[in-house]
């Protein structure tokens, strides 16, 4: 029988699937972060069954027992307090001793934090990079942050709520005062979204006690840069490219890459043109 990853709503309890469901009511044993928050859920939709701790102090341990009860033909569901199991939270550990084995293994698509948050910030969805946690003292933070100061896309991480401020102001001195902002409490009744630059976001954070469970995504660091890209160069680089029959599409994906611009600013770019000789054209 199979291991099941199971993801849970991050907040409304009415986001989750109907697989998902099906997944907790077949299962022979649920293993779950906080057998307190996950007992509320099957609760919610009246299910029963044996509940197995299995969180970040137990993680190790406990994985050897839920492997041998897989082996022994039972069908475990992992499910964590919120979300994807094993993206910032326990799980990732039991998921790759069960394919180590070449045991059944499922992942269940469903709630998740970051990609609603990605989207809420109002920042280029692609491409982005999501990073999660940064753990270590500041120094440490600052260090790993700067690893990432140069990537074009939009960075996507987590941040606890308690210290917010001095965890903003670390982003800033690493990455610089580039466009960002700060979504918290998704699906849930207080759900937020801040925006603004790095700058501006520390700035709130003093002044405010900003709650919850936070996601900070913050823009590439093309976008970042004092001087821009140079206008002339891109744009009759595109011309030279759809004068040699390349599509709009290919030229807006390649010239975004090469200058570092959005794509859509090539396409508009590409349109206004082909309206111009469109008109001249009918003169």
């Amino acid at each position: 029988m199979p291991l099941i990853v199971v993801p849970t709503p991050i907040g409304n309890l009415e986001d989750i699937t109907l697989r998902a469901l099906r997944a907790l009511r077949e299962a022979d044993v649920v293993a779950c972060e906080d057998t307190r928050r996950t007992i509320k859920l099957l609760n919610h939709y009246e299910i029963k069954k044996t509940l197995v701790s299995y969180h970040q102090h137990n993680e190790k341990s406990r994985t050897d027992e839920l492997i041998a009860r897989i082996e022994a033909g039972e069908r475990v569901a992992l499910v964590s307090d919120a979300g994807m199991p094993g993206i910032s939270d326990p799980g990732y550990i039991l998921i790759k001793e069960a394919i180590a084995r070449d045991l059944p293994a499922e992942v269940l698509p469903g709630p998740n934090a970051l990609l609603p948050a990605l989207l809420l910030s109002g920042l280029e969805p692609q491409p982005f990079t999501f990073v999660g946690f940064i753990e270590g003292r500041e120094g440490e933070k600052k260090k790993k942050l700067e690893t990432l100061a140069g990537y074009k896309g939009t960075l996507v991480f987590y941040v606890p709520p308690h210290g917010l401020a001095r965890e903003l102001a670390i982003f800033e001195r690493a990455l610089g005062d580039r466009r960002a902002a700060l979504v918290r409490e998704i699906s849930k009744v207080h759900e937020e979204a801040i925006r603004g630059t790095l700058k501006e976001l520390v700035e709130i954070a003093e002044k405010r006690e900003v709650k919850g469970e936070i996601v900070l995504i913050i823009e590439g660091g093309e976008k970042n840069e004092a001087t821009g890209p140079n206008e002339d160069e891109w744009q009759e680089a595109a011309l030279r490219m759809r004068a040699k029959g390349i599509f709009d599409k290919e030229i807006a994906n390649v010239l975004a890459e090469r200058y570092g611009i959005g794509r859509n600013q090539v396409k508009t770019f590409l349109l206004r043109e082909e309206r111009d000789d469109d008109h001249d054209r009918q003169r």
